[in-house]
């Protein structure tokens, strides 16, 4: 498709659209030295030549990307000879058309290439060939008869800047909608799927259950046991979990940031605070392999040479790679809550005889710490969402317990396993990992509810 080009040239005509529409309200208002009689100033003109030009033409391309291929594939599959798709499937049907689609675009098929696979592939690359010359003839004529229109429209008494103010409103309004709808949808289907498990399977089971095994037959043909959906195993695995990375991130992440926020000289700071925050950028699944790789070993040797029994996968290794991993986390979040401390505070202490140490602790810490608790129940947040690292350091085995050396399992980490593979969305082990995602959800939200509780009443304080 054309489509990533014509967007790059339909920018340029907004960008020439700008300019006509600057040198328009000039030119309408008698020079510049007259751009006093126009309502806006000339750029607001600039804007709204641009804006018409294109925003409808923006709005055509889109839906006209959406169904193009939608539409190609159609008239392709209408003229398919009989013979090719006599007794295929849904699915098959699906293949066929994916294999015309690639032989035109000239990629892999799937199997052999037959005359009437061949005919069917050029028929496909015309209509998208004349779909693409008829998307770049519609849009940039809209583009130009919105420029025409803008052109005609710019005098000294249009309100410019009403309109282009009012546009540019509707267009944050509606990209915000987006993202709320989006998550509606999200959390919606999440609780209609979870409906359709509670059906299934009681809540109290699945919220007071001590055993689970949600290894049931997914069709008649399979053998399976019942299952057992209690949740309990994996409320606690990620409780653990969750605990040991905090126990780790916690103390190094807050030590890290007082240390820089009040003594490390301006050069070090400079320095080893983007060091620090490296660690947030690295991919979560390097952590694993640390963890799998490095970290289990060691702590299963140690354990070895000291007479304890060590999982070759462990809630320990797991929690304290996480506790890593939340570091910088936890010290950004808390160094600017540190910072945000009105320097009056410090001189106040300081002008009153208090040591640097004896003014952090019972000056800059009490008042920063509803910020730090709301940074660090963020990170508790960070920490219960987790999913590779634990499945690589701390298995899959739901076990209740609360001994960190054993092997555990979290779960974002069996929803993870439950979505895995072939699945049938109306049985209870696939709908199980809904129900998981909703009760993760909750958790969630009531930790980052509290957290900009925390945050909010922070800065009513010292703000």
């Amino acid at each position: 498709m054309q489509s990533p080009v014509l967007l790059l040239v339909l920018l340029g005509v907004m960008a020439l659209a700008y300019r006509f529409g600057y040198q328009r309200a000039v030119s309408v208002a008698g020079g510049v030295d007259r751009i006093k009689t126009l309502h806006s100033l000339p750029g607001y003109y600039g804007f709204y030549a641009a804006l018409w030009t294109g925003l409808p033409a923006l709005l055509l391309l889109g839906f006209w990307v959406g169904f193009q291929d939608v539409i190609v594939t159609g008239l392709v599959e209408a003229e398919l000879p009989a013979e090719m798709t006599a007794g295929l499937s849904t699915g098959q049907k699906g293949l066929l058309l994916n294999d015309i689609e690639n032989l035109a675009t000239g990629n892999i098929v799937s199997g052999e290439v037959t005359p009437a696979l061949q005919a069917a592939a050029d028929k496909y690359a015309h209509l998208q060939g004349l779909a693409d010359i008829a998307m770049w003839s519609l849009v940039l004529a809209v583009a130009l008869g919105g420029l025409a229109l803008a052109w005609k429209r710019t005098h000294p008494e249009l309100r410019a800047r009403n309109g282009v103010e009012s546009t540019l409103m509707v267009i944050l309004v509606v990209f915000s909608s987006i993202a709320i709808l989006t998550t509606l949808g999200i959390l919606l289907s999440v609780i209609f799927e979870s409906i359709r498990f509670f059906q299934k399977v009681s809540v109290t089971e699945f919220l007071s259950g001590t055993e689970w095994s949600p290894q049931i037959a997914l069709r008649a043909d399979q053998v399976g046991a019942s299952g057992a959906f209690g949740a309990i195993p994996l409320f606690t695995g990620t409780l653990l979990v969750s605990l040991i990375a905090m126990l780790i991130a916690v103390p190094i992440g807050l030590m890290a940031a007082i240390y820089l926020s009040e003594y490390a000289p301006a050069k070090i700071r400079t320095i080893t605070k983007p060091v620090l925050e490296v660690l947030a950028g690295i991919p979560t699944v390097v952590y694993g392999f640390f963890a799998a790789l490095t970290v289990a070993p060691f702590i299963r040797d140690l354990g070895a040479s000291l007479g304890l029994a060590v999982a070759s996968e462990s809630a320990l290794a797991a929690g304290l790679v996480m506790g890593i991993m939340i570091i910088p986390f936890v010290s950004s979040l808390s160094d600017d809550v540190i910072n945000a401390v009105p320097q009056a505070m410090r001189d106040g202490s300081y002008a009153l005889g208090a040591t640097r140490s004896e003014t952090i602790k019972k000056v800059i810490f009490p008042a920063a710490l509803p910020g730090i608790v709301g940074g660090v129940l963020l990170a508790v947040s960070r920490a219960i969402g987790e999913t590779m690292i634990v499945v690589m350091a701390a298995g899959l085995s739901a076990n209740l317990t609360w001994n960190p050396l054993e092997a555990v399992t979290t779960v974002t980490v069996q929803i993870v396993t439950l979505l895995t593979g072939d699945q049938e969305f109306d049985s209870p082990k696939t709908l199980a990992a809904f129900a998981l995602g909703l009760t993760l959800f909750v958790v969630t939200l009531i930790l980052n509810l509290i957290a900009l509780h925390i945050v909010r009443k922070y800065r009513e304080q010292y703000e």
